[in-house]
């Protein structure tokens, strides 16, 4: 199983980025996504994640600002992460749930400078 996690990268406050996740090794539309980030110092917590029938739910810290999606056809996840704050830095990991198995991507560096 492979999550490959693209997309980070260095950019303004108040300005967007999009993460892609593309998954290999599973069946994608049975397994919940997810999206979590890591700042330096703290445990990682929720970012987003998107069920396989495509239900969402969110972090309350980026609830309104981010937006997570899927294509089936296509094995990939996204994160589109608009007005971008400070504390918004991380590392974003892409997870992967399919029957009751947890599966990680090597994460993707995001930094928001002011």
């Amino acid at each position: 199983v492979q999550l490959q996690a693209s997309g980070g990268g260095l950019v303004q406050a108040g300005g967007s980025l999009r993460l892609s996740c593309e998954v290999s090794g599973i069946i994608f539309s049975n397994a919940d996504m997810g999206w979590y980030r890591q700042a330096p110092g703290n445990e990682r917590e929720l970012a987003a994640v998107i069920t396989g029938t495509g239900r969402t739910d969110y972090g309350t810290s980026v609830k309104g600002r981010f937006t997570i999606s899927r294509d089936n056809a296509q094995n990939t996840v996204w994160l589109q992460m608009n007005e971008l704050k400070v504390e918004d830095t991380a590392v974003y990991y892409c997870q992967a749930v399919t029957f009751l198995k947890v599966y990680w991507g090597r994460g993707t560096l995001v930094t928001v400078s002011s």
